[in-house]
């Protein structure tokens, strides 16, 4: 387990939902922001953790690595997949609601290669890991929340930063798995 492989993978495919943070924070209590974000990445990674953990029983670790092309995939796609606020009566479950409706393609298609072949308790520890992170994050960005230059720097390179931090992290799983070894050792 790669914990900076795993510390930027949260970020990128986060990154865009860290500017609706923002909003969310604005309009809601910070604990309720941080419960809802923080379901949202469990649930997610628990998907992604077990959706790897299918796909491994019938394949091979270094075919797996060929799941490294959909965050490469992601970094070239031009679509936006921000679908607003969802409107839910609970804050919590609205926070939950609006990071599952942004994120959740883009969490999968990310944190499944990168889980892909870790133990349980390795998936344990990056429960933990990416949690706190969440919490941290909202933490943070509710501290940041009122500097326009943060504003203002996510509008302009937010975009860029995360698509290199998606190239990043494909190139990652194609090496981690073996399958650039792999090919190597077929010429």
């Amino acid at each position: 387990m790669n914990f900076w492989i795993l510390g930027l993978t949260f970020i990128s495919v986060n990154l865009d939902f860290f500017f609706m943070l923002i909003f969310l924070l604005k309009k809601y209590q910070l604990r309720q922001v941080m419960f809802g974000y923080l379901l949202g990445n469990l649930v997610l990674l628990s998907a992604s953790y077990f959706i790897g953990q299918a796909l491994a029983t019938f394949l091979p670790e270094w075919l797996l690595g060929i799941l490294g092309i959909l965050p490469i995939y992601l970094a070239f796609r031009d679509d936006d997949d921000d679908d607003g606020d969802k409107q839910v009566h609970s804050p919590v479950l609205n926070v939950f609601v609006t990071y599952l409706s942004v994120c959740a393609g883009c969490n999968l298609a990310i944190f499944l290669p990168v889980l892909v072949g870790q133990t349980f308790n390795s998936f344990l520890i990056t429960l933990v890991f990416i949690g706190a992170l969440s919490l941290l994050a909202v933490w943070l960005i509710h501290l940041l929340a009122d500097l326009p230059a943060v504003s203002t720097f996510i509008e302009a390179h937010g975009d860029k930063l995360m698509k290199i931090c998606y190239i990043v992290i494909g190139f990652y799983v194609f090496w981690d798995s073996g399958l650039i070894h792999h090919i190597l050792q077929l010429f």
